[in-house]
């Protein structure tokens, strides 16, 4: 049964918009920077040229660190308490990163960002799940993915304005500056989801308990290992991208706009999921997604070796348009389907489910990406095996419903 909030609920528009950005500050904060990040390296004085993908992946190592904080905390002291201390922690990060003096400086101002921006990335989910479930939570969430997927489709193109009229410690700035506005929007607009008497007591015990039941579900368990799988090559892209497409395939300025055409994929698809998951429910989408992934970056690996590790950029985007169009289709169902079964517990459940994903996505996708070697042999095949695994473990989540016709 779903808690109704203390007080009546956002319009449906609003709280899509409202949910979109409280989301967004972590992919905000990710691709706004990708244009800064030679600069970066070379103010900072780095080493090596990988190094720099550290700036990307630093964010969700904290993010992944702070969503087991977060998702308790919501479930204790409630969702607009929790998503306020971490947006908090998101700007006092801005502030370390726009005085770092040192690249290690700025690797920690970048992890607290990422454990601050866990409070309004993981909290939401539970914000959402408090008062829809099933696929009306799928419909919502694919929508509130489409609205916030404009953010990385003109946030590279944000950086690089940034860098044109100042510096690349002005990006933070304006980082800073989003999140007050969430902060305050938040504050005067949404009103709370968990009453009073629905929260749980904050104690080890309490959350330990809550870890295990989760992770003794196979339902949010598999789809949660399918969940990192799937966004572990997608890790890997974002901390390489501005890599591939300015240093291997010389786009230069140009790099922001073949970044925003494939967020707009992502984007497109994930607005269709709204519809489609309506008709043809969330597992069969999401496996033929997972699927098509896998089929067609086996197709593309010889492509790719016959082309001596750089296929045509024309060719590879449109690679990774259909690949993008099939992730697209994957991310809110997997989270609906995780949390399916969790909504007495939606705020650590949350926590596990987005924490667990992190965790396996980001080592594996920083792998993938401090591989780079100025081909794109790798990317393709993380795409490859990671999207067999997703639906490997999509399969092994349904147990004997898997078996049936």
């Amino acid at each position: 049964m779903n808690r109704k909030a203390a007080k009546p609920a956002l319009r449906h528009g609003e709280f899509i918009v409202l949910v979109a950005l409280l989301m967004s500050v972590v992919q905000l904060a990710t691709s706004a920077m990708l244009p800064a990040l030679p600069t970066i390296g070379e103010d900072l004085g780095t080493t090596r040229r990988n190094d720099v993908q550290f700036v990307v992946t630093a964010l969700f190592l904290g993010l992944g660190a702070g969503q087991i904080v977060f998702g308790p905390l919501s479930d204790r002291i409630g969702r607009k308490p929790a998503i306020h201390a971490g947006l908090v922690l998101f700007m006092g990060g801005c502030l370390m990163s726009i005085f770092a003096p040192t690249f290690e400086m700025m690797i920690a101002g970048r992890v607290l960002q990422g454990f601050g921006a866990a409070g309004p990335r993981i909290v939401v989910m539970a914000l959402v799940r408090d008062q829809y479930e099933g696929r009306r939570m799928a419909r919502l969430m694919s929508f509130a993915m489409a609205v916030f997927i404009l953010v990385p489709t003109v946030a590279p193109a944000l950086g690089q304005a940034i860098l044109w009229l100042g510096s690349w410690r002005a990006i933070f700035a304006v980082f800073l500056t989003i999140a007050a506005v969430a902060f305050v929007w938040l504050a005067l607009r949404q009103p709370e989801t968990l009453p009073v008497e629905s929260r749980r007591r904050l104690s080890p015990r309490d959350v330990g308990a809550a870890v295990v039941e989760v992770l003794r579900i196979r339902t949010a368990l598999g789809y949660t290992l399918a969940t990192g799988c799937a966004f572990a090559p997608l890790i890997a892209y974002l901390s390489s991208a501005q890599q591939i497409f300015q240093e291997a395939y010389g786009t230069g300025a140009l790099f922001p706009l073949y970044f925003g055409v494939l967020a707009l994929a992502f984007g497109s698809a994930s607005l269709a999921n709204g519809r489609l998951v309506m008709k043809h429910g969330m597992r069969r989408l999401s496996k033929v997604a997972a699927a098509s992934v896998t089929l067609v970056s086996v197709a593309a690996w010889p492509l790719v070796f016959a082309t001596g590790g750089l296929p045509p950029l024309w060719l590879f985007m449109a690679y990774l348009i259909v690949v993008f169009l099939g992730v697209g289709l994957l991310f809110g169902n997997l989270n609906a389907l995780a949390m399916g079964p969790l909504g007495h517990i939606a705020g650590v459940g949350a926590a596990v489910v987005a924490s667990l994903a992190t965790l396996i996505s980001v080592p594996l996708g920083t792998l993938v990406g401090q591989s780079f070697d100025g081909s794109v042999h790798v990317q393709i095949a993380a795409f490859a095996v990671f999207g067999a695994a997703s639906f490997a473990a999509m399969r092994w989540a349904e147990g004997r419903r898997a078996a049936r016709p």
